[in-house]
């Protein structure tokens, strides 16, 4: 049987509004709720932002207790990945909800162009976070915005900032940033694991590359990333009717290329992460 593909599922982030698509989960209730669907259509992973009452991104740890609360009780053994980016918060504030111990967090390890800004992770505060994370038990998705960020996650990873086998996504059609180039995407699994043999690696495409990276990983053995933060549409005259759709859309994929869509159990075995009995409630402060 072929490796089973972990889906992850980015529910929210920092950006999309219910402007640009109604179906966006912007309160944890709504949060909550699509998590579940999307579950229940194959995701094993949430990757989780919060969003304040005027639907901006935030770091506040009690909005993240609440939603990881809720995942936990109504998507069993589902994966809880904060989001530290640094829309929401600035400074030491981006890992404010580290202590929640979720089961992994987003660690991006350089610094690269946004569409209109620098997206800055300066040395001092990659090391902090990945300190936290580690005192907290915390595994990270290294967040390759760039070739760089591949080798300098294994530099860290080899000195013990970034222990055990690393798990790296590719993202891959940010405006300023990294094209969804398959030249690149080939030479970005290569160079993963010529560097880290051990690690697993997903990708995610944004907007219309979204369904475009989707089918390379999964055709290529790895792991996948959908969900309306990176992309609102099905097709450029559609758009998506909610996060559960765009999973349904991983999973077909996955039929088609006869790959397996992990469980929940599976997921966690594959990365090394607590097991379902074991993963850990929320706690503030």
């Amino acid at each position: 049987m072929s490796k089973p593909c972990i889906i992850c599922v980015a529910i929210t982030g920092s950006l999309p509004r219910k402007s640009d698509n109604p179906a966006v989960p912007v309160t944890v209730a709504e949060q909550i709720e699509s998590a579940q669907a999307a579950f229940e259509a194959g995701a094993a992973i949430v990757h989780a932002h919060v969003r304040d009452a005027d639907q901006n991104p935030t770091s506040d740890p009690e909005r993240f207790a609440r939603l990881k609360e809720g995942v936990v009780k109504y998507c069993p053994g589902m994966v809880v990945q904060f989001s530290t980016g640094g829309r929401a918060a600035s400074g030491k504030d981006r890992g404010g909800m580290l202590s929640l111990r979720p089961d992994m967090a987003s660690l991006a390890v350089g610094s690269n162009n946004f569409p209109t800004r620098v997206y800055e992770n300066p040395p001092d505060l990659v090391d902090w976070l990945a300190g936290e994370m580690r005192a907290h038990a915390v595994k990270p998705e290294i967040e390759a915005f760039d070739l760089s960020h591949i080798f300098k996650a294994a530099e860290m990873n080899a000195d013990g900032r970034i222990p055990g086998n690393v798990y790296v996504q590719f993202v891959m059609g940010v405006k300023n940033a990294m094209p969804a180039d398959r030249a690149v995407f080939d030479f970005y699994i290569e160079t993963t694991k010529r560097l880290m043999p051990g690690a697993e690696w997903c990708a995610a495409g944004i907007g219309a590359n979204q369904i475009v990276l989707n089918e390379w990983v999964v055709a290529a053995g790895g792991h996948a990333r959908t969900g309306l933060e990176d992309n609102v549409r099905l097709d450029r005259n559609t758009l998506a009717p909610s996060n559960a759709a765009l999973v349904k859309r991983v999973v077909e994929l996955c039929h088609n290329h006869d790959r397996p869509v992990a469980t929940p159990a599976e997921a966690r075995a594959i990365l090394g992460l607590r097991p379902i009995a074991q993963a850990q409630p929320a706690r503030v402060g």
